[in-house]
């Protein structure tokens, strides 16, 4: 049987490990690693699901403004992982998220916003896409959305569409790490 002192004791470690659990947990979760409130962290990144419907110029002002970008899509991890969560934030089929790639600068060469090309192994284009329509702008579609799953390979969930219409955006920052 425990004296009362030995069961004082062991309340009094409860709480202080306690304590330091609550500490620890604010620490990984308010900093100074991980993502900001309002973002979610995946493999060492932090991503901005933003419901803001705007151009995808404005979109990546946005983005810049909360110290990120549009996303660059760099493997299928990272692909798998913003399809999901898109599936959870899309209303519709046109529900669609900008994202970091455009060939605004020479039709169907695609490149992402840090100027490197398309890795076309690692391309997630939605059957028949980009098909650079004009039919809605003369100008053609010149910017990339990521919406719903489209064609028989799974992920294929890229559309390209003209950079002013209206849309979602994802942004993308490196996690804290100091």
């Amino acid at each position: 049987m425990k004296s009362a002192v030995e069961n004082w004791l062991s309340r009094k470690n409860l709480q202080t490990l306690n304590e330091e659990n609550a500490a620890l947990r604010k620490t990984l979760t308010d900093g100074p690693c991980g993502c900001d409130e309002g973002w979610e962290q995946h493999g060492g990144k932090c991503y901005y699901f933003s419901t803001n419907k705007s151009s995808w110029t404005e979109s990546r002002d946005d983005c810049r403004a909360k110290g990120g970008d549009l996303v660059k899509i760099d493997n299928w991890c990272e692909q798998i992982f913003l399809k999901t969560r898109l599936n959870r934030k899309m209303d519709d089929f046109d529900d669609m998220f900008w994202i970091g790639l455009t060939d605004a600068v020479e039709e169907g060469r695609w490149l992402w916003l840090d100027g490197s090309p398309l890795n076309t192994s690692l391309s997630f284009w939605a059957d028949h896409e980009p098909d650079n329509w004009t039919n809605e702008n003369p100008d053609g579609e010149h910017c990339v959305r990521m919406g719903e799953e489209e064609g028989e390979e799974p992920l294929k969930t890229w559309y390209d569409m003209f950079c002013k219409a209206p849309n979602k955006s994802i942004c993308e920052k490196w996690a804290k790490t100091d």
